[in-house]
């Protein structure tokens, strides 16, 4: 016979005492099913505003490839965004990172379409205003970017440039400030958008073994990007730094 306390049998008691784990588990479970449809409904918006990035960028892949596109202009959409090739030749003397004066009207036009893309301009564009809200609402931020890299063959520079500059890297990267600095004054856009790396001979896209290769990495790329990230927060310590 089960013991009795108070009048209860010990069992019952058991069984009561324990009954707040029934509600508990079945309380945790459902917040845990409601923050995986969370986490589902996030990620199903961020992919939604991620295609209507690619969407814009394809666009101006397409209105660059066929306005730019020429001998001289290479127009490519990759993963980096919209990417525009040039020959360090047509911009630049040999050894030199001043740009040539002749080439500035056809840097002046690729930043002119640039700058009139939809991808650019899209606050001024009342079409994607719902689109920025939903961005803002979710704490996130459209982030533009405009981006030059400079590259050069995998020729030992003359021993007469070796007093101006140390090495292919350090060329290819004052070529690619020079020109970034000249798309930000062409575009009047401002300056946070724009950045300028220089990879030197370390990234090819023909052999260095022949002259129709070299040529080829000897080039200026200008990138086109956009994407989405969340917002920095900043948070402030309450102790002094040391």
């Amino acid at each position: 016979m089960a013991r009795k306390v108070s009048g209860v049998s010990f069992s019952e008691a058991k069984a009561r005492s324990t009954a707040w784990a029934v509600t508990f588990g079945d309380m945790v479970t459902l917040l845990l099913t409601f923050f995986i449809l969370v986490i589902v409904i996030m990620n199903e918006a961020e992919k939604h505003l991620d295609q209507i990035v690619n969407m814009l960028l394809n666009e101006t892949y397409k209105e660059l490839s066929t306005e730019l596109e020429s001998d001289n202009v290479q127009v490519d959409r990759v993963t980096k965004g919209v990417k525009i090739t040039m020959a360090s030749g047509q911009l630049f003397s040999s050894g030199d990172a001043e740009l040539r004066r002749e080439v500035l009207p056809v840097l002046n036009q690729i930043t002119t379409f640039i700058k009139n893309s939809r991808i650019v301009s899209i606050r001024e564009d009342p079409e994607f205003k719902q689109f920025l809200d939903a961005i803002e609402r979710s704490k996130q931020k459209l982030n533009i970017e405009i981006r030059t890299e400079g590259h050069t063959d995998n020729l030992p520079l003359p021993k007469e440039l070796t007093s101006k500059w140390k090495s292919n890297w350090e060329l290819s990267t004052a070529r690619a400030l020079n020109v970034v600095e000249l798309l930000s004054e062409f575009s009047e856009l401002s300056e946070d958008k724009f950045s300028a790396m220089g990879y030197g001979e370390f990234r090819p896209v023909g052999k260095n073994d022949t002259p129709e290769g070299r040529a080829r990495n000897r080039r200026v790329e200008i990138y086109l990007d956009a994407f989405v990230t969340m917002e920095e927060v900043i948070t402030v310590s309450p102790f002094p730094a040391p």
